[in-house]
């Protein structure tokens, strides 16, 4: 594998309840479980190692306890970080609530790595065929326009990755125009293309989105069970979902999206890239917590079956 991971965002801490319900308003319940791990762009990062590719995180974190639980997680994970950390704040932390679906609810609180900004991430050196992966809650913090003029600034050779989450509504139009004209790839999910779309038919979000990306780009959408959309010069094309019980969906989108820039980053073509991140968004879910994507040797033994579903045994689990 030649082509490198430089992902430019917020590894927190994430805080995750089970909750059998989400509380009325004004209202309480009680978490069935609870455990504290790192979060974030961790998933992505985690998600992308664990299929082989060489990565590296060039985000802020703090030095508190949750910067803490942030170093902890990505000495875990063997993934090198390329800032010191800040000797003044902690990093953030983000509160989810799994309830009995498995469909997970986010309140997020920032720290340390709002003050990442273009001065910092000039330092990174970047390889020619690197894959430089941003995230919407990079974009949402006060250092933004300083960001948003790094990516312009970007070696022409290396790809950029835009997933723009799902505060995508708060984010600055303007300059989250200007980073789509230079994203190679937009990988998202059925909700945020309809915010940013106005449609919920994956065919017309998916055209007009990729209207608005570089020159030979491509949209990834993502739609839960109902599989992924492809879009790119050479049209629209569906993959299905693959079949499995999900427990718990946080951080699926995330494993999708690491795994196929991995796919990518070993030379696969897109579609075959998707394929393998839909298997192992799949598995994701079967497993509880946010950083749940399985290791190669499990995609590809998935894979290796020719059905449709994902479900692997609990010892898998990484």
């Amino acid at each position: 594998m030649s082509a490198r991971l430089v992902h430019v965002g917020a590894v927190i801490a994430d805080v995750v309840m089970d909750v059998p319900r989400l509380p009325d308003h004004g209202g309480d319940v009680l978490a069935t479980s609870s455990t504290l791990t790192a979060g974030g762009g961790f998933n992505v990062l985690t998600a992308a190692a664990r299929d082989g590719m060489d990565v590296l995180w060039a985000g802020l974190r703090g030095t508190g306890p949750f910067g803490d639980v942030v170093a902890a997680g990505l000495a875990a994970e063997g993934i090198a970080a390329a800032l010191d950390p800040l000797a003044d704040r902690d990093s953030g932390y983000c509160v989810v609530l799994v309830d009995g679906t498995g469909e997970r609810t986010f309140v997020t609180s920032f720290g340390a790595e709002t003050q990442l900004d273009a001065a910092r991430l000039a330092t990174v050196e970047l390889r020619r065929d690197d894959l430089v992966y941003l995230s919407g809650y990079t974009l949402a913090v006060p250092a933004s326009a300083s960001l948003v003029g790094w990516v312009e600034s970007l070696p022409a050779g290396v790809r950029l990755v835009l997933d723009p989450a799902s505060l995508v509504a708060d984010l600055d139009p303007a300059l989250l125009g200007r980073v789509l004209r230079r994203t190679s790839l937009l990988s998202l999910n059925a909700r945020e293309a309809g915010v940013l779309t106005g449609s919920s038919d994956a065919g017309e979000a998916s055209e007009a989105l990729l209207g608005r990306i570089a020159q030979n780009g491509a949209v990834v959408l993502r739609d839960g069970a109902a599989g992924t959309h492809v879009r790119d010069a050479a049209g629209l094309r569906h993959h299905p979902a693959y079949r499995v019980d999900a427990v718990d969906t946080t951080g699926a989108g995330d494993a999708h999206t690491g795994v196929t820039m991995a796919g990518l980053g070993r030379g696969l073509g897109l579609d075959d890239a998707v394929r393998r991140a839909n298997v192992a968004a799949a598995i994701a879910v079967t497993r509880r917590g946010p950083a749940t994507s399985p290791a190669t040797s499990v995609i590809d033994a998935a894979l290796s079956t020719g059905e449709d579903e994902a479900q692997p045994s609990p010892e898998e689990n990484p």
